[in-house]
């Protein structure tokens, strides 16, 4: 993270002083500002040095700096890394195994991660690569309410691979189709 100039490292010879309490003093010397930091037993702290002139605050510095770096962690903290998980398939996967892990992939897109779905082929399957695409073509259908495709299906030696993302509003799109599907049990009855 930068750090901003402070006291005798500013260059310049005019600059926009605000005081301690906030309030803007105007444009005065940089001496004139360090002797308004010094009365104030504070800091003169360069905030915005691409002003014209720039823009110097009086304040304690170790105290800024430590809200600031604060404020940086927190950010990062809350910030999601986008994570790229990956769920194989075989060209003649089961319908049990097929749910469980469309099942997966539902959880992925929940947590904001991308899925790639990638089905292997062995051997003589290698003559059935319609096979994948079709499983690919039903998975991109059937989760295509919450995810968007960014890759169309592509393949590589003896594989077959396409990457989906979620949408934004995924939960809330999960949350609609529970609740039409519980009214749905609900009119059977």
């Amino acid at each position: 993270m930068p750090r901003e100039r402070i006291n005798e490292q500013i260059t310049g010879d005019k600059i926009r002083l605000i005081g301690s309490d906030g309030r803007q003093i105007g444009i005065v010397s940089i001496r004139e500002g360090l002797r308004h930091a010094e009365e104030a037993g504070l800091d003169l702290v360069e905030i915005s040095p691409n002003a014209d002139p720039p823009v110097c605050r009086i304040l304690d510095f170790s105290k800024y700096y430590f809200q600031k770096e604060k404020r940086a962690k927190e950010a990062r903290k809350r910030q999601h890394e986008v994570e790229i998980k990956e769920i194989k398939y075989g060209p003649n996967t089961e319908e049990h195994d097929y749910n469980f892990k469309k099942n997966n992939a539902i959880r992925f897109f929940k947590q904001q991660n991308k899925v790639k779905f990638t089905v292997r082929f062995r051997g003589r399957q290698m003559a059935h690569k319609d096979l994948g695409y079709n499983l690919l073509e039903r998975i991109k259908t059937e989760l295509g309410h919450i995810a968007d495709v960014d890759s169309e299906p592509v393949s590589d030696r003896n594989t077959l691979s396409m990457i989906m993302s979620p949408k934004k509003d995924v939960e809330k799109i999960l949350a609609q189709a529970a609740k039409a599907e519980q009214d749905a049990k609900e009119d059977n009855k």
